[in-house]
C-alpha cells in the first residue's frame, strides 16, 4: 500500500488541470464517498499490525496533499475568471446615495450662522425642565393657561417636572449663571400637548434670542430682527410688528414678514394678505430680571422666538408639518441641493 501512496502522491503533484470542471472531478476521484481516499482507508485494516501506523500516516499525508491541491486550483480558478470579466474593480460595491441634511437642520444651520455673525452665543438647555425655569422666572402666574394640562406635558407633581414648553427656560439658566452683557440664541426642541394637523405638531423645535445690557432698546430688536429677516429671506423682504402680549416681555409684539411666496400680492399660503407672521417679541419684563438677580433699573433687554419648522415651511413651501417628521426618504431627496 505503501508504494501505492507514492503513486498517488505523484500523480497529485503532477495534476494540471484546464477548468474548474477538471478540478471538481479531481476532487470527486480522490474525496469523493467512494473516491480513492475512501478505498485506501478501508483497507487500512487488512495492514500487518506493525506497520498500519506508518501506513496511516501516509494516507493523512495524501489526504492533506489532495485537499489542499485542490484548494489551490479553486483559488487560481476564481482569480482568473475575475481578471477576465469586464466588471470594474473599482466602482463601490453597492451604489450608495449621498444623502442630504434634513430642511430642519438646514434652516437651524443657517439661523446660527446669521445670528453668530452679529454676536451671538449659543445656549442649550435640559429638556427636562422644572416649574421655576419654565414658567415661574419667566412671570408666568399660576393661573395661566400655559399650565394647564391641555398644554403642558408633565412628568411629576409637586414639584412640577415637565416637558419644556419653550427654550425660554434656557435663557433663564443663562441669566442666572452670567452677568450682563448677554447676548445669546437658544436653539432646541419643545413639547405642547396639542393635537396633530397639518399646522401643529405635539413636539417641534424652537430658537430664540436674548439680549441684555445697558440701554438696550425696542429700537435695536427691530433692527436685529431686519437684519434677520433680510439675510434669511432676501434682501427685498419687508416686515411689520403687531402689538401682542406674552408673560415675560412687556411691551410685546407679532413680526410679520412680506409674503416670499407672492412677493406681497396675496396667495394661499399667506390668506391673501401679503403678510406671514413668523415670530413673536418684546423687551425682558422688569420681573423677569429681578428673578434671575440682574438689575432691572440697570439693565434692559429684548427676546424674540420663532418656530424652526414654520421658518422651513415658509422656506421650502411646505404646507403640512407633519411631513417634516415621517422620514419619507422621496420627500428628504428633495433637499439634496439645499443650503447646509
Amino acid at each position: 500500500m505503501v508504494d501505492e501512496i507514492k503513486k498517488f502522491l505523484e500523480e497529485i503533484e503532477d495534476f494540471d488541470p484546464k477548468d474548474k470542471n477538471e478540478v471538481e472531478d479531481f476532487r470527486i476521484r480522490y474525496m469523493g464517498k467512494k473516491g480513492i481516499m475512501a478505498e485506501l482507508f478501508a483497507g487500512l485494516k487488512n495492514v500487518e499490525t506493525d506497520n498500519r501506523k506508518e501506513v496511516g500516516q501516509q494516507l493523512n499525508l495524501l489526504k492533506n496533499k489532495a485537499q489542499q491541491k485542490i484548494d489551490e486550483l479553486n483559488v487560481k480558478f476564481e482569480q482568473a475568471e475575475i481578471t477576465s470579466s469586464d466588471v470594474d474593480l473599482s466602482l463601490p460595491a453597492e451604489p450608495l446615495e449621498l444623502g442630504a441634511r434634513h430642511p430642519v437642520s438646514i434652516v437651524h444651520n443657517e439661523i446660527v450662522n446669521i445670528f453668530s455673525r452679529i454676536g451671538f452665543t449659543i445656549s442649550e438647555g435640559p429638556e427636562i425642565e422644572d416649574d421655576w425655569h419654565n414658567f415661574t422666572a419667566l412671570n408666568t402666574p399660576e393661573n395661566h393657561p400655559a399650565r394647564d394640562m391641555q398644554d403642558t406635558f408633565y412628568v411629576e407633581k409637586d414639584p412640577d417636572v415637565l416637558l419644556r414648553t419653550h427654550t425660554s427656560s434656557v435663557q433663564i439658566r443663562v441669566m442666572e449663571s452670567e452677568k450682563p452683557p448677554i447676548r445669546t440664541i437658544s436653539p432646541g426642541r419643545c413639547y405642547r400637548n396639542e393635537t396633530i394637523s397639518a399646522r401643529a405638531h405635539c413636539f417641534f423645535h424652537q430658537f430664540e434670542g436674548l439680549y441684555i445690557d445697558e440701554n438696550v432698546s425696542f429700537a435695536d430688536l427691530k433692527q436685529t430682527l431686519y437684519y434677520f429677516a433680510q439675510e434669511f429671506f432676501g434682501e427685498n423682504t419687508d416686515i411689520k410688528f403687531r402689538p401682542s402680549f406674552f408673560p415675560f416681555t412687556e411691551p410685546s409684539a407679532e413680526m410679520d414678514i412680506s409674503c416670499n411666496i407672492c412677493k406681497g400680492e396675496g396667495c394661499k399660503v399667506c390668506k391673501h394678505t401679503g403678510w406671514l407672521e413668523i415670530l413673536g417679541c418684546g423687551m425682558v419684563d422688569p420681573n423677569v430680571l429681578e428673578n434671575c438677580k440682574i438689575d432691572s433699573k440697570k439693565y434692559s433687554g429684548f427676546a424674540f422666538g420663532m418656530g424652526i419648522e414654520r421658518i422651513a415651511m415658509l422656506k421650502f413651501q411646505i404646507d403640512d408639518i407633519r411631513v417634516l417628521f415621517e422620514n419619507d426618504v422621496r420627500f428628504l431627496k428633495q433637499f439634496k441641493s439645499a443650503i447646509i
